[in-house]
């Protein structure tokens, strides 16, 4: 019998003409659909997300008894606020991101799944070097440690796109356009990754840019817009 046939009743060769799975696509687990991965990341989303306004809560009990006016919760810790609102906002874009990726996926890898997990815990692990920044302002280590899970996440996102863009029957059958998306996102996603390690570089250089330089996050996107519309 050949290496990639079966051998029937009366003895007759047959050759298996399924075709192999593509290379590096890893095994596509059948217990649970993109759908429900998704869900599930939401959930934890939602829930990191909500985690981040806690220490501003907790701000009001302070205050109160330091016998302060209402008003010194805002105007005596506006470190702590513009640090949430910049992680509101990183939060709101990379779980955009993700459901956009995400959105014609039906079938998973192990690989994808535990990429993904990767990805949570950066975002379930963001709200702790939020309250850092929040709370040492232009530290160092705060800066970096604030940095490295931003980095994080992106590394984790790109792996997924990766994935995604070499296993095509993860997506819908009817799906051309998601993996046309895919791809765009894939790219976006590298030079993202990219202008955050140059953003970080800046950032330790110039401790006076150490957040501003998050900026240089617009630019892949931007660029990529532009050479399309070039192109067309």
């Amino acid at each position: 019998m050949g290496a990639n046939g079966t051998v029937d009743e009366i003895g007759t060769e047959r050759v298996d003409t399924a075709e192999p799975p593509a290379p590096g696509s890893g095994k596509i687990e059948g217990t649970m659909s993109g759908e429900r991965l998704v869900f599930f990341t939401d959930a934890v989303t939602a829930i990191s997300i909500t985690l981040l306004v806690l220490p501003l809560v907790d701000l009001v009990p302070e205050v109160s008894a330091d016998h302060k006016g209402a008003s010194e919760v805002i105007t005596g810790h506006l470190g702590q606020i513009w640090s949430f609102l910049l992680s509101f906002a990183v939060v709101a874009n990379v779980w955009r991101e993700h459901h956009r990726a995400f959105s014609a996926v039906t079938r998973l890898t192990r690989a994808l799944v535990i990429w993904n997990m990767g990805w949570l815990l950066a975002v379930v692990v963001l709200p702790l070097p939020t309250e850092m920044i929040g709370t040492f302002g232009r530290d160092r280590f705060a800066g970096g440690f604030y940095y490295a899970t931003l980095l994080a996440t992106m590394v984790c996102r790109l792996a997924m796109l990766r994935i995604l863009k070499s296993t095509p029957q993860l997506l819908e059958e009817d799906g051309r356009g998601a993996r046309v998306d895919i791809d765009e996102s894939f790219t976006e996603s590298y030079w993202n990754v990219i202008a955050l390690v140059a953003a970080f570089a800046i950032a330790l250089a110039v401790p006076l840019l150490q957040y501003y330089s998050l900026a240089l996050l617009i630019l892949p996107r931007r660029v990529l817009k532009l050479r399309a519309r070039t192109a067309a």
